[in-house]
């Protein structure tokens, strides 16, 4: 007897062809690097991507000197000859000169490293993953203590993000309606038994801020982190952070 597919079942097989055809596009969740020198000077370049979020940093090392950030939410678009990551930006740090909102980058991953031939080619190394306590996508709501006073919500324009992951930090201010960017920071960080400490290794604002090392308090209570301690300044400090999903926008 000869089994005939019937229509359901070979739109199964078919939706499961395009499904690991897709897949074998994607980009895995992580951090990927590297580092270029020339004329004497060594660049470092960074993409993080979280669920559909990504960001892509650029800065020097030795002497300290931050170049640029962008990053936005994330859409895979395949053709028969290549991948193109296309990235609607939140944020671009060179917003005023570019005046860029909307990125398309080639790319292709080999085995585990990503390559990108954007402004230059880059082949960066998935860095090794690890799993903390603070890890995820943070957004600045209030002061605290918490007194049930107004949040600054995923429905403002004016946005301070902190994203953590496999042991870096990064924060970035902006305005997603004027695409106003107000800075940003990051390196990397250890979270464990209430103590949250950050190594700046790069600083928009300062560069002269790189090497700092800082220590706070952190609690966790529901979709809230508290973030207690001292600032720059040694004035005393309470920030509440409110978790985002990065996938669901």
């Amino acid at each position: 007897m000869i089994n005939i597919p019937t229509k359901e079942s070979f739109l199964f097989y078919f939706l499961i062809f395009v499904g690991n055809l897709v897949g074998h596009s994607q980009i895995p969740t992580g951090i990927y690097t590297d580092t270029i020198e020339s004329n004497g000077k060594k660049s470092v370049h960074q993409v993080k991507v979280n669920d559909d979020y990504f960001i892509y940093n650029e800065y020097e090392i030795a002497p300290n000197n931050f170049i640029k950030t962008v990053g936005g939410f994330i859409q895979i678009e395949n053709s028969a000859s290549n991948s193109h990551l296309v990235v609607r930006l939140e944020f671009n740090s060179d917003y005023e000169k570019d005046g860029v909102r909307q990125l398309s980058i080639p790319f292709s991953m080999e085995g585990e490293n990503l390559k990108m031939n954007w402004f230059q080619e880059l082949t960066l190394t998935h860095n090794y993953p690890s799993i903390q306590d603070l890890d995820g996508a943070w957004l600045f709501a209030t002061r605290g203590p918490d007194t049930r006073q107004e949040r600054r919500g995923e429905e403002n324009t004016r946005k301070t993000l902190k994203l953590l992951m496999d042991n870096t930090f990064q924060w970035i201010a902006y305005d997603t309606e004027s695409f106003r960017f107000s800075g940003t920071g990051g390196g990397s960080y250890s979270a464990e038994n209430g103590i949250y400490k950050e190594h700046i290794e790069f600083f928009s604002k300062d560069n002269s801020r790189v090497g700092a090392k800082l220590e706070f308090n952190y609690k966790l209570e529901g979709d809230d982190w508290h973030h207690t301690g001292k600032n720059s300044k040694g004035e005393p400090m309470y920030e509440i952070w409110s978790k985002r999903e990065l996938s669901r926008l």
